[in-house]
């Protein structure tokens, strides 16, 4: 049985191979677009929701700032808390429906659906991030000077990158197996091509061995990819101190006065020309 397992995946890898290549290609772009794209939105919410708002602040701004977050909390709670199947019915099947939006390409509701979905869980670990970053860096540059722009960018959001890539990651393999829901809406994607192909020949099973082994396979490449990108940014794990201070002067350059002698007395000799 083994055997005649291994031969129908041959047979159908041999026959539909580059059918079962454009699926993959087509779910590693899907989860890449989306992912990066669900980054950013993630970002901005999660500044967005640290925005520092004091009872001292402007009233147009605290009333601004509320409802901003009320409408993060109410996106986050509802793309986290609905399948993404039905959030990709819902858009595109919706749209039409209820806004007389009609999309011409599965591509474009595809990315939109996985890149808000991201994005929701993205919102949470960065503002997460972010609230694990000691106050007193915050405070830092306050100091300096700087507002709270100019604070996240250069200060906060690189290390909360950082802590968060792990997270990132997770979001991304996730995106390459979840894509798969993506077929409710014609999108041709590696499991649509599963289906499409399982139908013609009658060998589902074969063919559903073929995809896990595939799936398993990319998601281990992205596993080891990251991990080696998480290294990275980490930075080496050990650095020479510096032995030598650049602010001070080279040796050879002090003139010390000699022993009993005033360093006046250097000063009169210099200012009389003598040696």
């Amino acid at each position: 049985m083994l055997a005649q397992l291994f031969v129908d995946i041959s047979d159908l890898w041999g026959k539909y191979s580059t059918v079962y290549l454009t699926g993959i290609r087509n779910t590693l772009i899907l989860a890449t677009v989306a992912t990066l794209i669900g980054c950013i939105i993630g970002f901005l919410c999660g500044i967005l929701q640290t925005i520092p708002c004091g009872p001292k602040e402007n009233l147009l701004k605290r009333i601004f700032l509320k409802i901003v977050r009320i409408l993060i909390r109410a996106y986050v709670e509802i793309f986290r808390g609905t399948p993404m199947i039905l959030q990709a019915v819902f858009i595109y099947y919706g749209m039409p429906y209820f806004f007389n939006i009609t999309f011409k390409s599965i591509w474009t509701v595809s990315i939109i659906v996985v890149s808000i979905n991201t994005g929701a869980y993205m919102a949470e670990s960065v503002r997460g991030g972010i609230m694990s970053i000691d106050n007193g860096q915050f405070e830092g540059a306050k100091s300096i000077g700087m507002n709270h722009w100019q604070t996240m960018l250069y200060i906060i959001l690189p290390q909360t990158l950082r802590n968060i890539m792990p997270q990132i990651g997770n979001n991304y393999i996730i995106n390459v197996k979840d894509t798969s829901v993506m077929f409710i809406i014609g999108f041709s994607d590696f499991f649509a091509v599963h289906k499409m192909v399982s139908g013609a020949v009658f060998k589902y099973f074969p063919s559903a061995f073929l995809e896990m082994g595939g799936y398993l396979c990319l998601t281990l490449l992205a596993s080891f990819l990251l991990r080696k990108l998480e290294k990275k940014l980490a930075g080496k794990p050990d650095y020479e101190l510096v032995q030598t201070d650049q602010l001070v002067m080279a040796a050879g350059t002090y003139s010390y006065p000699a022993e009993n002698e005033s360093p006046f007395d250097e000063v009169s000799k210099d200012y009389k020309g003598e040696k």
